[in-house]
């Protein structure tokens, strides 16, 4: 058998890289309606802020949010890309939250 080397060599325009950096700074934000949340709680200001405080302490990888939609404070995590990346945190959240769900946000 007879191995062959190569060499690749890419040529890209410098303002690609700053692109793509761009590209993911915008795919972060939260504020994105073609994105998923789990809504944890919904309820009043009191209990809202202290499932706040214990989603905080148990899932710091995911952000929550306090959100007020009359007459309900919700509290509101995560910004997962597809249906399937929030399934699968779902599952992990529901273990301590058990009425959470997912949902799409309107705004």
């Amino acid at each position: 058998m007879f191995g062959q080397e190569g060499k690749v060599t890419i040529n890209q325009d410098k303002h690609i890289a700053v692109l793509l950096d761009l590209k993911k700074e915008l795919n972060k934000t939260e504020n994105s309606t073609d994105r998923y949340k789990i809504q944890v709680y919904s309820g009043n200001r009191a209990d809202a802020e202290s499932t706040q405080s214990k989603f905080n302490a148990a899932f710091s990888k995911w952000q929550s949010t306090i959100v007020y939609e009359y007459p309900n404070f919700k509290i509101w995590a995560g910004n997962f890309n597809t249906r399937l990346e929030a399934d699968r945190s779902l599952k992990e959240v529901k273990q301590k939250f058990s009425s959470a769900f997912i949902f799409k946000p309107k705004k």
